[in-house]
């Protein structure tokens, strides 16, 4: 066994847990990442980079790096309701630099953030390195087990940190208690190829058929159909052409090249989650990201409040780390500082989902477009302040100018 000592480990190589390895070392605690894959290449993860991300990457010098990468610019989103477009936010009013959504392959988000991480000396990342169990004594976290690609490793640290997603190991071994908050959706992703004259900014359609969302990355859309929750076998007994003429009635300017969905192997499943932890921490553990609160996909938010809880957890706790320590009163403060903007963040997405995506995607009737909306596109100043709701959120994360 492989035996390895850290002031922090991090479980889960996603924006979390990358991020905060990587703010931590960049303020000199010693950091170790575990990430179970080989590499980053996962497909349908969240790719919506938000303001409030490229601000604070800006603030670290980063941003130019991270821009060099691939992606398409979404300055406005707009929903079209039984073919009638309205514009919702307008992210080119915010008072930020980087006015826009990135739609960026999350890989390629890792793959840079990690690249960064690895020029610090006291920055270390294990691929294919799956957290198994976490070590305890006396009551207390003091590190980890995993498993890695040349056998077994453990690691001893003052702190050990769950950025391992929805279906966290480490959490559920923790004994904090999850609050299941309901879910009533699923969500198909799949791609579909995009002409180059076609809308340059992602959208959303509804209509008597459901609600389809359009994201735009560059040559192809990577569309998400969200549906009642439990009801994947139901669409897929109706068969693949059925589901192909459905997403084009949906979609008509995609019609023509339904037919590039030739399975079902095409088509994602997405088992949507939406839950958080009533204590993020116990002595020795914290967790944070989607191992803290699960996210639904509305508004695509999940990446973001990862990256910000990240940001959170290492500025408020790398001076304790530096010192060997991680005290209970401190890691209670990054709860207290990162538990409003997430709860209330979830109570947004459960209205949203409540009084207009189930109505929508229960289909069959003719839908109307509802007065706020109606407003929202006439008013410009409006769209400006859907964008700060949706594109900085709520206390969005700073990081301290460095001397």
């Amino acid at each position: 066994m492989t035996m390895l000592t850290s002031q922090c480990c991090i479980a889960g190589g996603g924006p979390a847990g990358l991020m905060m390895g990587y703010l931590l070392a960049r303020a000199g605690v010693d950091v170790i990442v575990l990430e179970k894959h080989a590499d980053f290449l996962r497909d349908f993860r969240g790719d919506t980079v938000h303001p409030s991300t490229l601000q604070l990457f800006k603030e670290l010098g980063l941003d130019d790096g991270l821009l060099m990468r691939p992606y398409q610019k979404t300055e406005h989103l707009s929903v079209s309701i039984s073919g009638k477009p309205y514009k919702i936010a307008d992210f080119s009013r915010l008072p930020l630099e980087h006015g826009f959504i990135a739609m960026m392959p999350q890989w390629d988000l890792l793959d840079f953030v990690a690249d960064t991480a690895r020029e610090l000396p006291n920055f270390r990342l294990f691929m294919s390195a799956k957290a198994a169990s976490l070590i305890e004594e006396e009551g207390e976290v003091v590190g980890l087990r995993a498993e890695g690609p040349d056998g077994p490793l453990e690691v001893r640290s003052v702190l050990t940190v769950a950025a391992d997603g929805r279906d966290s190991q480490l959490r559920d071994q923790s004994g904090l208690e999850v609050e299941d908050m309901g879910a009533p959706i699923d969500v198909f992703w799949m791609r579909l190829p995009r002409a180059a004259e076609s809308a340059l900014d992602s959208m959303a359609l509804a209509d008597v058929d459901g609600f389809l969302v359009l994201i735009n990355r560059g040559d192809y859309w990577q569309c998400a159909l969200p549906f009642p929750k439990g009801a994947a076998d139901t669409i897929r007994a109706e068969g693949l052409e059925a589901f192909r003429e459905r997403i084009g009635r949906l979609a008509p300017d995609l019609a023509p090249v339904t037919g590039e969905i030739k399975s079902w192997d095409d088509v994602k499943l997405l088992t949507v989650q939406m839950n958080h932890l009533k204590r993020w921490w116990r002595t020795g553990l914290l967790c944070i990201g989607d191992a803290a609160h699960a996210m639904s996909p509305i508004g695509g938010v999940g990446i973001n409040l990862a990256v910000q809880d990240a940001a959170a957890a290492a500025r408020m706790l790398a001076p304790e780390l530096r010192e060997g320590r991680a005290p209970d009163a401190a890691l209670a403060a990054v709860q207290k500082r990162r538990e409003w903007p997430a709860r209330m963040t979830q109570r947004a997405q459960i209205a949203a989902q409540d009084r207009v995506l189930v109505p929508v995607i229960r289909g069959g009737t003719p839908l109307k477009a509802p007065f706020i909306l109606k407003l929202i596109n006439c008013v410009p100043v409006l769209r400006g302040l859907t964008a700060r709701a949706v594109g900085t959120g709520l206390r969005p994360e700073h990081w301290p100018a460095e001397s």
